[in-house]
């Protein structure tokens, strides 16, 4: 009997997955991409849909018209509410894994209302457990569809550096899942035109940065962001997902152009740009 039949002939059958030559072999192989002709394009709860319709209404309007040229997986925060959670939540000593979680359910609920906004084009809410397995599914029946951004870490999200609010928020999900499924494009929708040195409310003087290396911004050490910081070291690692670029939604139309590639924000990128 050959001595080989009980043994499974693979590339790591014998190696340590802890070893770091062995983890550097898949470096530089090609990753098939799964919607490479689909955008995702992140609304903010806190800078549109907790200031109500005469904000939101807008945005939805430029977003009705890019639905009948182009495919989009629309995000959405939690707003308001999640930052009242994670108040209470620190409060009663919550831990991170537990914040996370309730923050997904604030999410959900801004999803549904953006899903219920958008039903007639089609457009639904899908939660998190669905969006994995389903999405092509659903973008091959409508043009588009509404998740929640918090990545579903859930219980199992990563231990903050710096208190108990998960870092893992709803900028970061959009930059992750376009990762997975190789979108063409990430938007990030705030209401301030792109990054700046310092925070443009506050200090009228901030200076504006069009284009930026991530490897640059860590080393930059801002004191505040429009988006959540650990989207830095995530965009950092990934393979298809290689920026992001950040629009003013004050100004709707700059949504499409920058979905159409047009640089009209900040454009953030890695080494693979």
């Amino acid at each position: 009997m050959d001595k080989h039949n009980n043994h499974i002939q693979s590339m790591f059958m014998r190696e340590s997955l802890l070893d770091k030559e062995v983890m550097k072999a898949g470096h530089g192989t090609p990753t098939f991409k799964m919607l490479p002709d689909v955008h995702i394009v992140k609304i903010g709860a806190s800078s549109f849909i907790d200031k109500g319709k005469d904000v939101t209404y807008p945005i939805l309007d430029e977003i009705r018209k890019i639905l009948k040229k182009e495919r989009l997986v629309i995000s959405t925060g939690g707003g308001a509410r999640s930052k009242h959670l994670f108040s209470v939540g620190i409060d009663l000593e919550m831990p991170t894994g537990v914040l996370a979680q309730l923050a997904g359910e604030d999410c959900l609920g801004n999803a549904h209302i953006l899903g219920t906004l958008l039903s007639p084009e089609g457009v639904i809410a899908i939660p998190p457990e669905s969006i994995g397995h389903l999405l092509p599914l659903f973008l091959k029946a409508a043009p588009g569809v509404v998740y929640a951004g918090m990545p579903p870490y859930s219980l199992w999200e990563h231990p903050s550096k710096k208190g108990n609010i998960p870092s893992h928020r709803t900028d970061v999900g959009p930059i992750i899942l376009s990762e997975t499924f190789g979108f063409k494009s990430v938007t990030l929708v705030k209401d301030v035109d792109g990054l700046y040195d310092n925070d443009p409310k506050t200090h009228p003087d901030a200076k504006f940065i069009d284009k930026i290396n991530v490897t640059e911004l860590k080393k930059m050490n801002l004191r505040t962001l429009p988006f959540n910081r650990v989207a830095i070291d995530v965009l950092k690692s990934n393979k298809l997902c290689n920026s992001f670029q950040i629009v003013n939604g004050n100004n709707p139309e700059l949504i499409e152009k920058a979905i159409n590639g047009e640089h009209v924000g900040t454009i953030v990128h890695n080494d693979n740009y």
